[in-house]
């Protein structure tokens, strides 16, 4: 054994990795622990190995150490303790644990790493598979060791003579809080399992996407790099029924800049909607680019009034006043413009709260009176359909639905723009960037790579299908825990699930025990915390096993924090 071979830990999935497993199987529990007859094959094919999920150690293509789990009744116990469920917690979704065992040579300085690595695997595949009990048959030689990681014994010892066994069982919330004590301790290295990622942004991405960013940079001006930018743009532009496209480097904050350059331009007044965060946010782009406009505000987590916003839309300029000498227009000290709105700038999905604009009404209305319509689509894009026909401009990144890295933004229009240099930035001139093709200055061939496969050959119906399907039953499981959701009754954009917290809760404190039992969700931003809301984002590369079991969870963390609202962050 050469100590400096790195240990490898992963599901097993290979024939090799089997034979070995059923070899070291027979080395334990034959000639080690006498639990089965001797073989003069030297291999012990366990009676559950069709329905066992292996977590294994390699260490240079050797077995080092392994463990099986399996969530299918009967389990051994149920063979052995005819009255298993009575020694459990109630209601519970329960694997069984079994077959732990490290090969001889790997259990001097090594045997440390290889317990931690497979403990570390445990704890991420009981997260991601929705167990939060698990029950083992405790080996009385190593029950120290299994009552330290939180193991609580019970029933009769099964088994005879030097192969004895002591049931035992282990909530999910007590070995998070246990086994990682004990992971910490060991100098060999930390216990950082990867946590499911339920953020807006950065997403969880796709291998092949991953692959694309990691390739060596490309010059902006080679062959290759155009080539796939104009299919990039094509693609995403087909996607939204959008004639144009141009990208920026840039996050999305940047793409609406470059919406309220394009309406400087028009010299007109508009009307701007805002129910949450991000319809705030247009509200200060605009006047930072000193637009003429009115606000309509409506409550955060409630839709857009169509009545009031029609209303606002009809509005005719108000009756001339005339003096005794002169008549004079209506003016700014009526503190109402004296026209009409030419525009109207609005949040597709307002992502603090997830309440969606009805986009055929918007579109309906506008149109109707000719008003262009503009809309911030960055959180729907990739979500959801989006058909931007009739829409004047619309934002977007590539960080969100698109599920590539964040870094770049998008404009989508339909008309002809040209260049402004008297009036607008190099770098925020829509028609600049088109005029050069869309790659007027400096552009990342990585991000660029990276969106494009995260784009290309997308079965996007089918994306949506399940983006939906996944968080109806999230939100009916949420509801089922007694969670309140923001936006109930509402159309809400699947990829936003928004909680808000009764107040002997804290967000902050929950986010982070959420955290710690290995979901990502969103409850950092400041409007967020102001609330006392967590979101739950269903934007990225999301699996259903993986989506599942968030909501139990979030049960188990919240009903902690509501039983002891002064302790510390618990993971749950």
């Amino acid at each position: 054994m050469n100590p400096q071979e790195p240990l490898v830990f992963k599901v097993a999935t290979e024939d090799w990795e089997f034979e070995q497993i059923h070899r070291l199987n027979y080395k334990t529990f034959v000639e080690e622990i006498p639990q089965h007859q001797a073989s003069p094959t030297q291999r012990l094919v366990d009676k559950f190995h069709a329905e066992n999920t292996y977590l294994i150690c390699l260490s240079n293509q050797k077995l080092a150490g392994m463990l099986a789990v399996r969530g299918s009744r009967p389990f051994s116990l149920d063979q052995k303790l005819p009255d298993l469920d009575s020694h459990l917690p109630r209601g519970r979704t329960i694997c069984e644990i079994r077959l732990l065992a490290i090969e001889r040579k790997f259990r001097g300085a090594r045997g440390g790493q290889v317990l931690q690595g497979i403990l570390a695997l445990l704890w991420q595949h009981g997260v991601e598979k929705g167990y939060d009990l698990a029950i083992i048959s405790g080996t009385t030689r190593q029950q120290r060791l299994y009552q330290h990681l939180g193991f609580v014994p019970f029933g009769p010892l099964v088994g005879s003579g030097d192969a004895q066994f002591q049931p035992m069982y282990v909530t999910l919330e007590t070995f998070e809080v246990t086994a990682r004590e004990f992971l910490r301790s060991s100098p060999a290295r930390s216990f950082h399992p990867s946590a499911v990622n339920f953020l807006p942004g950065p997403v969880t991405v796709r291998r092949e996407v991953r692959r694309a960013f990691e390739q060596a940079p490309e010059s902006h001006r080679g062959e290759d790099f155009k080539k796939d930018f104009q299919a990039t743009k094509q693609i995403l532009g087909e996607l939204v029924r959008a004639g144009k496209v141009e990208l920026f480097m840039g996050s999305g904050t940047l793409a609406n800049d470059v919406v309220a350059g394009q309406l400087s331009l028009l010299g007109r007044p508009g009307l701007i909607l805002n129910n949450g965060e991000f319809g705030s946010r247009l509200v200060d782009q605009a006047r930072r680019f000193n637009l003429k406009f009115e606000t309509l505000e409506f409550p955060w987590g409630k839709p857009l009034d169509l009545d009031a916003v029609r209303k606002k839309l009809e509005r005719r300029p108000p009756a001339r006043r005339v003096s005794a000498s002169k008549k004079l227009p209506a003016g700014p000290e009526t503190g109402v413009p004296s026209e009409p709105p030419a525009w109207l700038w609005c949040v597709h999905c307002e992502t603090s709260t997830g309440i969606l604009a009805d986009l055929d009404a918007l579109k309906t209305m506008c149109a109707g009176r000719g008003v262009k319509l503009c809309l911030d689509c960055i959180s729907t894009i990739g979500t959801l359909p989006v058909d931007l026909t009739g829409v004047y401009l619309a934002s977007c990144s590539s960080g969100k639905g698109l599920r590539a890295y964040p870094g770049l933004a998008m404009v989508f229009y339909h008309h002809e723009v040209t260049p402004a240099p008297d009036k607008l930035p190099r770098y925020l001139d829509l028609g600049f960037c088109a005029q050069q093709q869309g790659i007027p200055f400096t552009f990342s061939s990585n991000l660029l790579h990276a969106l494009h496969a995260a784009v290309k050959r997308v079965d996007w119906e089918r994306r949506f299908a399940q983006t939906a399907e996944l968080s109806a039953g999230l939100r009916l499981r949420l509801a089922e825990t007694g969670l309140d959701l923001i936006g109930n009754g509402a159309q809400t954009s699947p990829a936003v699930i928004t909680i808000p917290l009764p107040p002997e809760m804290n967000s902050l404190k929950i986010g982070e025990a959420m955290q710690e039992a290995g979901y990502l969700l969103s409850y950092n931003s400041e409007y967020l915390r102001r609330k006392n809301w967590i979101q739950i984002c269903l934007m990225g590369e999301c699996l259903h096993e993986k989506v599942v079991p968030v909501a139990n969870a979030l049960n188990r963390v919240c009903s902690h924090r509501a039983a002891s609202p002064a302790a510390q962050p618990v993971a749950g």
